[in-house]
């Protein structure tokens, strides 16, 4: 069966879920036909995809059940240790041979070879060209030895344990030190809050060669393991090549129930406040934990889409409040996402300053009430259906063109977490059944259950300052008391009928004509002046590019003026157009992709802009 008759079986199996116009909400999630999915007797998963963007590349991911959550009180950081220790020495590839043998076929360490350890899992990352043969072969045998045959030698084990404290001590940056100061209270009397990935320094320190040993014996068993090949590939030849190089791979002691660990609930709110002297900027963090919710069934992924509705009409009130004459902050944005596996979150973020923290808190709390006592307004509803509608339609007609390592990473969180993978056809058309079928109640309804005084966190963290500068946790707790008494209005709309576009100048007429058939250009000199060169090309499906050009620039302002001609194009970006506000103009391009920037150089003043076909009018 050819791709063009695989997808059209797809699509009549995703209207199966529909009967007489009816959504089956109680079927479950088909997963994308485009990916195969297979296990071995030893019980790995693998998933392969052909897909050719990039051409001549595979993404090769080899993801792990296991990280810091599954260590014992003496293998604190171990997880962690071992991830480092996989890139020292294998048994096919001694000590530094195997970074150096990756390098020498184009893949740089940190660049595209990688890997990362959290609570829950382990990921290494391998992408590898494909041009010359034997490639393929070699990078599944590193995810093998990954796999089964990491050689934990003891003098490359003292050697490492030097890197791993450098990087405790300072090389995880700003926001990773103070993350791991504030997640203890995040996930209070939970395990979570004693298995930091990063570990113990004491551990780390002096831990027995045997504890690393037993931790890579016990967790890294193929029944937690899943390896994942996406690229330009032959799905027939790569699954025989996965079967030979992992079926031979065995758990190397008894096996272990993999257990799971709860973040119980609390009763008070939690409050933190952390500071790094080389943070870089300062941010307020709202949080309410939440149950987890697994997403098996229609039912479930249209709540997701309620929900997504929600995260995009808050986050526009949001940002129409940044671009108020004084705004609290300058960013804020909210979402439901996953804490952890066992619980989800909804949580608010905003930036400022250390003075303006208070300012910060209160907005977010004040926004979040607003929207509980009055709801949303069929007008940001509208818009937000219009959004959620053209993204998908942008990503549908763009589907051909999405990069491997993002379907990579999609399959690790199927295993993982067992996020749905259905794929953008069957997104696509699930979102035209159920979409004109929300309601802006059903919104409004779950915004009235999204916040409580139960289970709230509030992390604070920025650049270290003079004593003074950052609010006690007495005073954030006073705050929170006066927010919950404190009176609100219902949301204004800020709308405009003015015309995006009013009497037009006459029309230029093309005065002349010319084409060079070796690039496929076509150029036109307009009866006022303006040249103009069209090229058509299948880089993207539904996408319009323009670069426009005069001389000129900042060489031709004078000096009083050249400062503030340096930020021209970020005031044109925050500005609006003719009499509309850049509020209002965002409102009136929702559901539309039209974009335009300005920006000078030197010699040249540029407006670029970029549209799909459909709204290539708009742009202009």
């Amino acid at each position: 069966m050819n791709k063009k008759s695989l997808h059209a079986l797809f699509l009549l199996l995703c209207l199966a879920v529909v009967a007489v116009g009816q959504v089956n909400l109680k079927a479950p999630i088909p997963v994308d036909p485009n990916v195969k999915i297979g296990k071995l007797k030893n019980g790995l998963t693998y998933y392969i995809r052909k897909n050719e963007k990039p051409a001549k590349k595979v993404e090769l991911r080899l993801a792990i059940n296991a990280g810091s959550i599954l260590e014992n009180d003496d293998q604190r950081g171990l997880a962690h240790f071992l991830e480092h220790m996989a890139f020292n020495g294998t048994k096919n590839f001694k000590k530094n041979e195997l970074v150096s043998y990756l390098q020498s076929i184009g893949v740089s360490f940190g660049a595209d070879l990688n890997a990362y350890t959290s609570f829950d899992e382990t990921v290494y990352i391998l992408p590898i060209p494909t041009e010359k043969e034997g490639l393929l072969d070699k990078g599944l045998l590193v995810l093998s030895d990954w796999a089964s045959a990491i050689d934990l030698d003891q003098a490359e084990v003292v050697k490492e344990r030097g890197v791993v404290l450098e990087e405790l001590r300072l090389g995880r940056g700003a926001d990773q030190r103070m993350r791991d100061r504030y997640f203890p209270l995040l996930f209070k009397d939970s395990q979570y809050a004693k298995r930091l990935p990063i570990g113990e320094k004491a551990i780390i320190g002096n831990f027995d060669r045997k504890a690393l040993v037993d931790f890579y014996e016990d967790w890294y068993r193929p029944d937690l393991m899943a390896v994942i090949a996406v690229g330009d590939l032959d799905i027939v030849e790569m699954e025989k090549k996965i079967q030979a190089a992992f079926s031979g791979i065995k758990a190397k002691r008894e096996i272990k129930k993999r257990p799971t660990f709860d973040v119980p609930d609390h009763k008070e709110t939690l409050i933190a406040v952390e500071t790094d002297k080389e943070a870089s900027f300062t941010s307020v963090q709202l949080l309410f934990k939440k149950p987890d919710e697994a997403v098996v069934t229609l039912a479930d992924l249209r709540k997701q889409t309620v929900k997504s509705f929600f995260n995009g009409m808050l986050n526009a009130r949001l940002d129409e409040l940044r671009q108020s004459p004084n705004p609290p902050f300058v960013f804020a944005g909210a979402s439901f996402s996953s804490m952890v596996r066992t619980k989800d979150a909804y949580s608010m973020i905003g930036g400022t300053d250390p003075a303006g923290i208070k300012a910060t808190l209160a907005a977010l709390l004040e926004e979040n009430k607003r929207v509980k006592e009055f709801g949303f307004t069929e007008g940001e509803f509208v818009r937000q259906k219009e959004r959620y509608l053209k993204g998908l339609e942008n990503n549908y007609k763009e589907r051909d063109k999405t990069e491997s390592r993002n379907f990579a990473n999609e399959y690790i969180y199927h295993f993982l977490s067992e996020n749905p993978i259905p794929g953008i056809e069957f997104r696509y058309q699930f979102a035209q059944e159920i979409v004109p079928k929300i309601t802006l109640e059903e919104v409004n309804a779950l915004a009235k259950n999204t916040t409580s005084e139960e289970n709230r966190v509030i992390v604070v963290t920025g650049a270290e300052k003079e004593a003074g500068i950052y609010p006690t946790k007495a005073e954030i707790t006073d705050l929170l008391m006066k927010s919950e008494t404190a009176k609100v209005k219902p949301y204004v709309e800020e709308t405009s009928k003015e015309p995006l576009i009013g009497n037009l100048a006459t029309t230029a007429k093309i005065k002349d004509e010319k084409i060079d058939k070796e690039f496929g250009i076509t150029y036109w000199t307009l009866s006022n002046g303006v040249k103009v060169a069209l090229k058509p090309t299948d880089f993207q499906a539904d996408q319009i590019l323009l670069r426009s050009f005069s001389s000129g620039g900042t060489s031709l302002v004078g000096d009083d003026k050249a400062l503030s001609a340096n930020y021209i194009s970020q005031v044109v970006g925050e500005s609006g157009l003719k009499k509309l506000s850049k509020v209002q103009l965002e409102k009136m391009l929702a559901g539309k992709t039209a974009n335009v920037s300005v920006s000078l150089s030197d010699s040249f003043e540029y407006i670029n802009g970029n549209s799909t076909p459909k709204d290539l009018e708009t742009m202009l």
